[in-house]
């Protein structure tokens, strides 16, 4: 067994076991995704943001499969069964790529899709509901009040109820100054004056930044693999032959 052979199936089995890992990973961040998408769910109107999680959770289904199958495959030295290592890798590969894709479109749409529904939210606020619950977490949470700032209140549902006294949700408060904020407008030094839709935006654009460089990670471990077996495989075809020497013949 030639040193080709030797460090091709040493790469492929490192990579069996990091797929085992890298599934781990995947798993991980797509729950990680679903997650930080599910806190903002009532201001998604696209169902398709969640696409590029649901995807890298899938792939990490696959990617344990995938390492029991690359073992045995190495060790045994099967055509077939390195056939189908190769093309299950070549699939996750697409499926990754895909996923990079779907991630770098909808990190872009991510401001348009967030700002109409976050402004009817807030505009419908009426301290009760499921959604209004979502917006004093979010206040609260990233310390921001309205979607562009604090004067989004105003003419707003909540404002117009002659209880208010032309007052904002105490969830606009600063954490530090709670005790004594009442949430009058004509006080803002009590308030937080940023908005919530920026602060979103840059939330949501991150976990799928972070999202985007693990998937782009592991497809280029995807590619080394694909190169090993290929290796493998083309030095098995060549050690199938005995080389031609004239002298036998002589």
């Amino acid at each position: 067994m030639d040193f080709g052979v030797i460090a091709s199936k040493t790469v492929l089995l490192l990579i069996s076991f990091i797929f085992w890992a890298a599934g781990a990973g995947l798993a991980y961040v797509g729950g990680y995704v679903l997650n930080s998408y599910k806190a903002y769910d009532p201001f998604l109107q696209d169902r398709y943001a969640l696409l590029p999680a649901v995807i890298i959770i899938c792939v990490a289904v696959v990617m344990f499969i995938i390492g029991l199958v690359g073992c045995c495959a190495t060790i045994r030295e099967s055509k077939v069964g390195l056939g189908v290592f190769l093309a299950i890798i070549l699939a996750i590969f697409i499926a990754e790529v895909a996923a990079f894709v779907l991630g770098f479109i909808y990190r872009e749409k991510v401001k348009t899709d967030l700002r109409e529904p976050m402004l009817q939210a807030f505009q419908a606020y009426d301290g009760k509901s499921e959604e209004s619950h979502v917006v004093d977490y979010l206040q609260q949470e990233l310390q921001c009040c309205g979607v562009h700032n604090y004067t989004d209140w105003i003419g707003s549902r909540w404002l117009n109820s002659t209880a208010r006294n032309n007052s904002v949700p105490l969830s606009c408060c600063k954490e530090e100054l709670r005790p004594n904020c009442t949430g009058l407008l004509s006080e803002p030094k009590f308030l937080n004056t940023q908005g919530c839709g920026g602060k979103v935006e840059s939330a949501l654009q991150s976990v799928l930044s972070y999202a985007m460089v693990v998937i782009l990670a592991f497809a280029i471990v995807k590619f080394f693999g694909m190169f090993s077996i290929c290796v493998l495989a083309c030095r098995r075809n060549d050690n199938g032959y005995q080389p031609f020497r004239s002298a036998e013949f002589a």
